[in-house]
This record gives C-alpha cells, structure tokens and sequence, in this order.
C-alpha cells in the first residue's frame, strides 16, 4: 500500500485514515469511533503537532501535493478529536442529544 503522507510523517501512516477533507466527515468519524480509537490517534498526532505546523508552514498552498493536503487534513481531525479527548471523554459533546450542527461551507484547500 503506498503512503499518503509525507515521508517525514511515516509513524501517522496508521492513522492516514483520519486524512479526511470535509469538517462534516471528521465529525462522523469522531462519533464513529470509539474512545480507544480517539485517544490512540490523539496520542500518536498530539506530539507532532509543532512538527506538522513548522512543515506545512514551508509548503505552498497554491500548488500543495497530495501526501501535504492529506496531512494538513490529518491535522485538522486532530483538532476535531482533541476537544472530546482532553475534556469530554467522549466522542459526543455532553448533554447535547441528537443534536448536530452542519457547515454549509468548507475551506478551500
């Protein structure tokens, strides 16, 4: 199977299916999985964070390759797990139901 991030980041190749590109679908996969699944990947991408950011930093957003869009949007899931990791415990935001909100939008990458 080929890597989808950059080479630097081969130890996140187990989590490249956090690589996702649309908020909407990191959400579904943080409600889909579990805690262990959260926190497994939260500990694994947590501690590259500043490594990612200074990388990403040095690429170009104009002609951005495949493996750096993929680990932009890994770091981005990142962001979506972090929350439910560090204060909630959970994949769901507390006491909130069935309730959803949905981005009409997303960021162009």
């Amino acid at each position: 199977m080929a890597n989808v991030l950059p080479p630097e980041f081969a130890d996140l190749e187990p989590f490249a299916d956090w690589a996702i590109p649309t908020e909407r679908a990191r959400y579904a996969k943080r409600i889909a999985s579990s805690m262990d699944e959260l926190q497994a990947f939260y500990d694994a991408a947590y501690p590259r964070l500043e490594s990612s950011t200074e990388y990403l930093q040095q690429v170009s957003m104009d002609d951005i390759g495949e493996e750096d869009k993929h680990l932009l949007w890994l770091f981005c899931s990142l962001v979506t797990v972090a929350f439910p990791v560090e204060a909630w415990r959970q994949a769901r935001v507390p006491d909130s139901g069935a309730s959803s909100i949905d981005a009409v939008l997303e960021p162009a990458v």
